[in-house]
Order: C-alpha cells, then sequence, then structure tokens
C-alpha cells in the first residue's frame, strides 16, 4: 500500500496538511489545495450550514433543538463548528463578518453572557479562546482568565465552579491547546507562556495516563485512538499537542512522553495505517472520518506526524525492505 497516496486521496482539509508537513510541498501549493476547503468538499458543507446570524444550528455550544433525549453531546452548534474549520485550516477571511455576528447575537447557556467574553466551562473558554484568536478577536481578556483560574496542582478543572480543587486530564488538555494557539496567533505573555507550561508539567508527572498517586493508568480512555478528538483526552490528542508544543518552543520532547508515543507506535497496522477506535456519540452534520473499525486517514496523518515520520519515509522504508516499527 502507497500511504502517501491513499492519504492525498483525501479532502482538501487533511490534503493540503500532507503536502505541506509530508511531501514539503512549496508553499503555492499546498496554500492552493488549502484555499479550496472554502469552496469544495466538508470545508464547504460545513460553511453552508451557518445561519444568517452568524451562528450554526442556532446556538453558541448546543443546538438551538437540542434535547436532553438524544444519545451524546450534538457536535452542530457554533463553538464545535468553529473549532472544526479552525483545526481543518480554514482561512479565517472566508468567515469575514462572522465574528462581530457572534458577538451580537450568540450567547452562552450561562448566565446569557456574551459569546467572545466565555463563560465559567474551560473546555468551552478553551475553544472560544482559539477560535477568537484565528479570527481576529481580541479575546486577551479570555486568555488572562487561564492564568487567573490554574488550579494549584497546576492543570485546570471544568467542575471548579463546583469547587474542584483537583485538576483533569480533559480540561488541562483542552486549557493547553488553547494558550499554545493563541500563543502562536496574537502571541501571549510570559505569563500565560510560564501557565502553559506548569499545565504541562501536570500531565507529563503523570506521563500523560497514570495516576500521580498510586501510577495507575486514569482509564482506558487516555489509551484511545480517535479522531475528531473533541473535548475527552485520548493518547493521539496528547502526543498530538506535546509534539506540537515542542515545535513551538524549539525542545526536544519531553521523555515523560514517550511511553506514550510508543503506545500510539504500537497500534500501527502493518499496512502503515492506523484504525479508527472509537466514536464519540453525537448528533453531526456529516460523519467526519469513518467509523470504528476502520483505517482513517486522519489518525494515520496525525500519529506518523507525533512520531516524526512521514508517509513518503515509510513508503520507501517499505520499498526497501526496512522493517516499520
Amino acid at each position: 500500500m502507497d500511504v502517501t497516496a491513499w492519504l492525498l486521496d483525501s479532502d482538501p482539509t487533511l490534503r493540503w496538511q500532507v503536502q505541506r508537513d509530508f511531501l514539503h510541498a512549496a508553499p503555492e501549493v499546498w496554500q492552493a489545495t488549502r484555499a479550496r476547503i472554502a469552496t469544495e468538499g466538508n470545508g464547504a458543507a460545513l460553511l453552508s450550514h451557518q445561519d444568517a446570524d452568524g451562528q450554526w444550528a442556532g446556538g453558541a455550544f448546543f443546538p438551538a433543538n437540542s434535547s436532553d433525549d438524544e444519545p451524546g453531546q450534538p457536535w452542530t452548534a457554533t463553538t464545535w463548528t468553529l473549532t472544526t474549520l479552525r483545526e481543518w485550516g480554514l482561512d479565517a477571511g472566508a468567515l469575514a463578518g462572522t465574528a462581530d455576528k457572534l458577538a451580537r447575537n450568540s450567547r452562552w447557556d450561562y448566565d446569557d453572557l456574551p459569546y467572545w467574553g466565555g463563560e465559567v466551562d474551560v473546555c468551552i473558554n478553551a475553544m472560544t479562546l482559539a477560535n477568537g484568536a484565528w479570527l481576529g478577536v481580541d479575546v486577551a481578556p479570555l486568555a488572562q482568565w487561564f492564568a487567573e483560574h490554574q488550579l494549584a496542582d497546576g492543570g485546570w478543572n471544568c467542575e471548579w465552579i463546583e469547587g474542584s480543587t483537583r485538576s483533569s486530564f480533559h480540561s488541562t488538555i483542552n486549557a493547553l491547546e488553547a494558550l499554545l494557539e493563541y500563543e502562536q496567533g496574537p502571541g501571549g505573555t510570559a505569563e500565560l507562556r510560564a501557565a502553559r507550561k506548569r499545565g504541562e508539567e501536570y500531565l507529563l508527572e503523570r506521563r500523560l495516563r497514570y495516576r500521580l498517586s498510586t501510577g495507575e493508568e486514569v482509564g482506558s480512555w487516555a489509551t484511545t485512538i480517535l479522531y475528531p478528538f473533541r473535548a475527552p483526552f485520548t493518547a493521539l490528542k496528547a502526543v498530538d499537542y506535546f509534539t506540537r508544543s515542542a515545535r513551538h518552543d524549539g525542545e526536544p520532547l519531553d521523555p515523560r512522553a514517550a511511553d506514550t508515543l510508543e503506545l500510539v507506535r504500537s497500534r500501527r497496522l502493518p499496512d502503515g495505517t492506523w484504525l479508527q477506535e472509537d466514536e464519540i456519540p453525537g448528533r453531526t452534520w456529516f460523519p467526519p472520518d469513518v467509523p470504528p473499525g476502520e483505517p482513517s486517514k486522519w489518525i494515520t496523518f496525525l500519529a506518523l506526524r507525533a512520531l516524526g515520520e512521514s508517509a513518503t519515509d515509510l513508503d520507501h522504508a517499505r520499498a526497501e525492505g526496512t522493517r516499520v516499527a
């Protein structure tokens, strides 16, 4: 199997990243592919569902017609859709005017708070911070909120409002992703970078999946490999973040992340691909990836990138008869 060709035979949301990160194509090549996100494929499909008021599905975090009876968290509302488009690489210019519309029309379910100010949930505020920075909103006050709400053990917990003083793997990885996005965009501050590094230390002390108190794994969710990431902490989401953070900081990957990185490597199939291992239930505009049990192009790309490998390297090794771990 030619993994490179398999990955390139994909939607523009993935293909441009394969061209840039694996083929090292000239900027004009992958930028042209990236521009197509707004006009074809999955990106254009999501854009087509935007409401006239700037929202998706009539709500900030939940669709206007959401029900407690439906299975899982609906993924169709504004915050989830914006997050997906940002992670896919849509140029912010394709959403010109959206930030202002959301400022006027979108409110949080919690206390009817204005959209770009965030609310009290760490994970919601993390997505809002990253999305706002992407769309050119002044989200500096929301960025500062993370420094002010970091817990004593170094991480974050969405249940802080209920009095929790112990950090959560899930909340912490989402906060870290947002702070890194903010730092790479508008530019963070020394205080925010220090908060990010403290949050990383919280997870690294636990080697990305173990309890500090007993050394036991925190749960099967921490070893799962799936896409899209959504809110939960998973093995692939963790190594994707920590390898990107190390590159941003110009530092080698912390050895305490190696155990989980090797876990991801161990899930590679003989043909060089990775399977979709699970899915997070909930309403979507369309299936975002393959169902569990099938080889996933997104997971294969993200895993190879985290491992510091490329599909072309893999193909060459196979062609030469070199053993692939």
